[in-house]
């Protein structure tokens, strides 16, 4: 257990790190947009179409893996949904906020270092169906339905377009699986380009990510509200991805631990901007996002160690 808390304490220190300069002011919240920006548009999509372009596309993508943690996180989705709906007498706008905040990981910021950190190179693969499956699908669904009481539809369209389409990530890994399906191999500069401009995108990301929690001013009675979006993130989504890849289509172990590893990944920082932009109850999501994050400084290397001891 102590060798994976070593292994993913530099990622979670780097959040720390982040945190403690904006705590300290010694780094400017407005300095934090400039880091994310870049680690998301560039740093980010340049690591990822350079670790799956590398790779045969039989070792990257796995059609059973991405049928089984889409249904998982569908299943997860419409539970929170229904849930939030009947027993919390939520308005469908708030109902589908916590059903994306339980679905939809921090992928981009966290889950591609500690995919690194854990699987290698081979960790790409998984992670790169995890965000056609979470962002492209349940991120826009979600989207879609927190806007159900708002008549911008125009608004909620070019939503689901940055989203998905025009989304930097979903785009690299649509150009590295061609790359890598022609057989072709990047030349030697563009490669160590790709190599160099990625390599920067972990801290960026984690430091910014730690920063943006730092920024965030939450009240007790929010933040115990939270507490039930953060168990089905953290706890039941997790499950669900076991119980479908392992017990129910018995795929191999790699990829049901990489599953569900991604799965117990806390809650994408995104999900408060759609949030926040439809008024989808924008603080419990805010609250959901920063607790997730906070406890799986020790639930992801508790996952990990369960699933790789």
């Amino acid at each position: 257990m102590i060798s994976f808390v070593l292994l993913s304490l530099p990622i979670f220190g780097v959040v720390a790190v982040g945190w403690a300069a904006v705590r300290t002011r010694l780094v400017n919240v407005q300095a934090l947009d400039a880091l994310a920006a870049f680690s998301f548009r560039f740093g980010l999509p340049a690591l990822v179409l350079g670790l799956i372009a590398k790779q045969p596309i039989r070792e990257s993508f796995n059609a059973t893996f991405f049928m089984g943690y889409f249904a998982s996180g569908g299943f997860v989705f419409a539970l929170l949904l229904g849930l939030s709906r009947v027993l919390a007498r939520q308005t469908l706008t708030e109902a589908s906020a916590r059903a994306t905040t339980a679905t939809v990981s921090n992928l981009g910021f966290l889950g591609l270092p500690l995919m690194l950190a854990f699987f290698g190179d081979r960790g790409a693969g998984p992670l790169a169906m995890a965000i056609l499956a979470e962002v492209m699908v349940l991120l826009s669904v979600g989207g879609v339905l927190m806007s159900a009481s708002s008549r911008e539809g125009i608004s909620i369209g070019r939503l689901v377009l940055r989203g998905t389409v025009l989304n930097p990530i979903v785009a690299a890994i649509a150009l590295g699986a061609v790359i890598a399906a022609v057989g072709l191999s990047l030349p030697e500069p563009v490669a160590r380009f790709l190599g160099f401009l990625g390599g920067a995108a972990g801290p960026t990301a984690l430091f910014a990510l730690g920063g943006a929690l730092a920024a965030q001013h939450i009240d007790r009675a929010t933040l115990l509200a939270a507490s039930g979006v953060t168990a089905a993130k953290l706890l039941l989504y997790p499950v669900v991805v076991w119980c479908v890849l392992d017990r129910l289509l018995g795929i191999d172990h790699i990829w049901v631990q990489a599953g569900v590893l991604i799965a117990s990944l806390p809650s994408a920082g995104n999900i408060y901007v759609v949030a926040k932009r439809y008024d989808a109850d924008p603080e419990l999501v805010s609250a959901a996002i920063a607790l997730s994050t906070l406890v799986s400084v020790v639930s992801v290397p508790f996952v990990a160690w369960v699933m790789l001891h």
